[in-house]
């Protein structure tokens, strides 16, 4: 999309004084830190008034993690009181059946983004941490890399879906600790300017020609934050962690002869299909805890049932929250 320098030069003033205020507003005792735009810039926002909160980023031992280079960087940059913490396997099967029970899915990705969060609001808890940071909310405001293709007008309806239909893992997780979230761009305040934004200010290119999402917040703080950070790619959370290993990490827990036999009796009791090795490892626990999906979300008015799980669910998104399961 084309944009004219008079048309962001008007709505480049407004970010700073803006998210500074949702970031005051919305303090809390400490913050997960990926170093991605959206934390980076909360970082750089809290720090002017908690010099020394805490940060916490987590990454799993047997991935590669890809925040761990900006991590560095911005540590260095901020002072930030920072730490790491590396998890491995043991930690990931003593966490994903209370992810599971605190989120109510067995959606593999879902579950594989959420493991670090849940891991870092454990470790936060013993110290009295009772409020976190999370950069939630700004990829649904401003759009994912997947919808780059779309035309301007399709790019506003699926924003406008999204939105009707958003939510965030780390709440009810931190809610099943005692614990809340503290989300600066899901404030009231800073969603309605979000989404009042024109379309082009929010995807569009950077200097070396990528295309970007968040443009407008990137151009607003690539004068006070280390370029590479700010115009960094999106990375998914299971990217930036390491978590996505765990798609096949945990293949060798079960032969291929006696996943299929799983697989088929689950079919045939349950009448839900099982994508794969680590989502039978989720279903398994979700079974224990709730019983059959299409029991625990029945039919109601206006709902659509998901065609692998068997859930009813109200969505235009097309998307099962339960299992995973796209499109629906």
């Amino acid at each position: 999309m084309t944009l004219d320098k008079k048309e962001y030069e008007k709505i480049l003033p407004e970010v700073k004084p803006l998210i500074n205020k949702v970031v005051q507003k919305n303090m809390a005792d400490a913050m997960l830190f990926s170093a991605g735009t959206d934390t980076a810039i909360i970082a750089y926002e809290a720090v002017k008034y908690k010099p020394d909160i805490p940060c916490l980023t987590l990454a799993f031992k047997h991935g590669s993690p890809k925040d761990t280079k900006y991590v560095t960087e911005m540590v260095a940059f901020l002072k930030l009181q920072q730490e790491t913490h590396v998890f491995d396997k043991d930690e990931v099967l003593e966490f994903f059946p209370k992810v599971v029970k605190a989120l109510k899915k067995f959606d593999p990705m879902e579950i594989r983004n959420s493991l670090p969060v849940y891991i870092g609001l454990t470790l936060l808890k013993p110290k009295g941490i009772k409020t976190v940071f999370t950069g939630d909310g700004l990829d649904e405001l401003f759009g994912y890399p997947w919808q780059f293709h779309l035309t301007q007008e399709e790019f506003a309806k699926k924003q406008e879906e999204m939105w009707a239909e958003m939510g965030f893992s780390s709440i009810p997780m931190a809610e099943s600790l005692g614990m809340s979230i503290k989300a600066p761009y899901l404030d009231p305040l800073f969603m309605e300017w979000a989404q009042k934004l024109p379309i082009k200010v929010k995807i569009n290119l950077g200097e070396d020609g990528t295309r970007f999402s968040k443009w407008i917040l990137r151009k607003a703080y690539e004068d006070v934050l280390p370029k590479d950070v700010v115009w960094r790619p999106k990375a998914p959370l299971e990217q930036g962690t390491g978590t996505e290993v765990l798609r096949t990490y945990f293949n060798d827990m079960i032969t291929d002869t006696e996943f299929a036999e799983k697989k088929k009796q689950i079919l045939e009791a349950d009448d839900v299909e099982i994508q794969d090795k680590e989502q039978l490892l989720y279903y398994e626990q979700y079974r224990k805890i709730f019983g059959k999906p299409k029991d625990m979300f029945p039919k109601f008015e206006g709902a659509i049932q998901c065609p692998k799980c068997k859930s009813y669910l109200k969505t235009k998104i097309q998307f099962c929250k339960i299992c995973g399961a796209y499109p629906i």
